[in-house]
């Protein structure tokens, strides 16, 4: 990473493990220190199995202080807001915040790698940052429903934007205690649910933070709940599609596809022309077919489904009455937790159920849990019976409070705020389209000119939602330092190079990211073993 230093760059005050031990206590009204205690260094760590690969990987840390603390809530039945601050002894003046994921419900340490990190990097800790991370106002618990927080509305709340922010004001105190100034620079890195929490900061907290990082953010969360439902919907009975099947479609994508970007890499690198290229009625059974080599009508019904949009009969927040349908591509990713194509988070293992069982597609589990436990606010409800019309006010509600979608971001820019996104184009969790749509409303909003001085959108070909696919490894946190602090924005960006001697990184080729519109100026470069790329004007 590339950082040029700060006029506030410092070390903590006094003897460290003294100022560290003095942070424990009451802080600011609600906002209480629970522990505070020094932490030896750590080297690179890297584990046999993960459920993504960031997920393998712990970077090495230095000597930091961690703090542990909770910050109170109003209503006695609501869950208190925890969080984790890490203060490095030697500190570079800057803060990095962390987004959750999910339905979020664990504590985020802030001590892992932020989204889209190279694997073999250390730690912005160990770059001299304080991170930090919260649980985001919940803890979610085995057993339990990951959306059961939400029948309580300051729960609710803070789990929509509230959390975000008061935990970033509580980590500025704590800075401002250990080393006497506040941050020169705080910046915001999430990604998935973290992405959105992202762009809240930018739309609602526009004077909060100087550079924010969105990867594949879950933008149009309502529509996303909703549009996650219909697919679980579609895919009950005969309209579920079996594994062998799964790998059935993902061939016919690549053999319509993958040639047509120049090159025979099982990579379709023009998504959106293929999105159009590839018909789902082509493998249809035949009269007297059946089996795994073709598709049923409802099947294929199924598939097309997934593809169009999901409408509402009325207005979410800022305008938008649908949610993007789904791209091709990356169908048949392996499925392993988050990390997958469409068995991971479409189909799974079993058709949906009722109530939602571990076997399902995991955006079944999240919208059906959402209609009951977010919308209706009826665990038992027959989600097949559930219309959006029903509960419209509530919807509206939700809408105000989750969905990331407010193009106008001028006040960000002003004050020089600059935020970059990455969509996957292989993303089943979220449709990548949400994120491109939002990134043209604020060119439409703003103007093309004025977003490009303070936002940009990237766009990584065959990657799934957790980063498993082709890679999409960016030092994100190095360009947004530098467009920041030294004006340098960033172009067309190098995927990193894999650095981790481990089983299973070898394997990840090494590609750019191109900046948004790609189509159809990406091309293939010189074809060599590692499938070199380049982003043409």
């Amino acid at each position: 990473m590339s950082c040029p230093g700060l006029a506030t760059a410092s070390e903590m005050l006094g003897d460290p493990a003294a100022t560290c031990s003095g942070l424990v206590g009451a802080s600011d009204n609600a906002v209480k220190i629970d522990s505070a205690a020094m932490q030896a260094p750590s080297p690179l760590a890297v584990a046999e199995k993960g459920a993504t690969p960031a997920g393998r990987v712990t970077p090495a840390n230095p000597q930091f202080c961690k703090v542990l603390g909770h910050i109170d809530p109003v209503d006695p039945k609501a869950p208190p807001i925890k969080f984790q601050v890490n203060l490095p002894v030697e500190w570079s003046g800057r803060s990095l915040q962390y987004g959750g994921g999910g339905f979020n419900g664990v504590l985020i340490t802030g001590l892992g790698l932020p989204p889209a990190y190279p694997f073999g990097k250390a730690s912005p800790l160990a770059h001299g940052f304080v991170t930090y991370g919260t649980d985001s106002g919940h803890e979610s618990k085995p057993g339990e429903p990951p959306q059961l927080f939400a029948l309580n509305d300051e729960a609710f709340e803070n789990f929509s934007h509230k959390a975000y922010k008061k935990v970033r004001d509580a980590a500025r105190a704590l800075i401002m205690r250990a080393y006497g100034n506040p941050p020169a620079k705080m910046y915001f890195m999430g990604s998935s649910e973290g992405g959105r929490e992202a762009l809240t900061m930018a739309q609602r907290y526009p004077d909060d933070f100087d550079g924010i990082f969105a990867r594949v953010p879950v933008i149009n969360w309502v529509g996303l709940q909703h549009a996650g439902t219909r697919g679980g919907l579609v895919t009950m009975g005969d309209g579920w599609i079996r594994p062998a099947q799964v790998k059935l479609v993902a061939d016919a994508v690549l053999k319509a596809c993958d040639r047509d970007d120049g090159s025979d890499d099982a990579l379709v690198q023009n998504p959106v022309g293929c999105k159009a290229l590839f018909k789902p009625a082509s493998l249809l059974c035949a009269a007297g077919q059946s089996g795994d080599d073709c598709l049923t009508e409802k099947q294929v019904a199924a598939i097309e489904t997934l593809h169009a949009p999901y409408k509402f009969s009325f207005a979410m927040a800022n305008g938008l009455d649908d949610y993007p349908g789904w791209g091709v591509s990356g169908e048949g990713t392996p499925a392993f937790a988050p990390t997958g194509g469409w068995l991971a988070w479409w189909l799974g293992t079993a058709p949906p159920a009722q109530p939602p069982v571990p076997a399902n597609g995991i955006a079944w589990v999240y919208g059906a849990g959402g209609i009951q436990y977010v919308f209706a606010r009826d665990p038992k409800l027959d989600v097949t019976t559930y219309k959006p019309e029903d509960h419209k006010a509530r919807v509206l509600e939700v809408s105000e409070l989750m969905d990331s979608t407010n193009p106008d971001i001028s006040r960000f820019g002003a004050r020089g705020g600059k935020l970059v996104i990455l969509e996957h184009m292989a993303d089943y969790a979220q449709s990548p389209y949400a994120g491109i749509r939002y990134f043209e409303n604020v060119q439409k909003k703003l103007g093309k000119e004025k977003a490009a001085e303070f936002v940009r959108l990237y766009t990584a070909p065959g990657v799934d939602h957790v980063g498993s696919g082709a890679p999409a490894n960016v030092d994100m946190l190095a360009v947004l330092v530098d467009w920041v602090e030294t004006g340098k924005a960033p172009g067309d960006l190098e995927v990193a190079e894999q650095k981790v001697e481990a089983p299973g990184f070898e394997t990840l080729r090494a590609l750019p990211l191109c900046q948004w519109p790609a189509w159809p100026h990406y091309k293939t470069g010189p074809v060599t073993a590692a499938a070199s790329f380049y982003c043409a004007p």
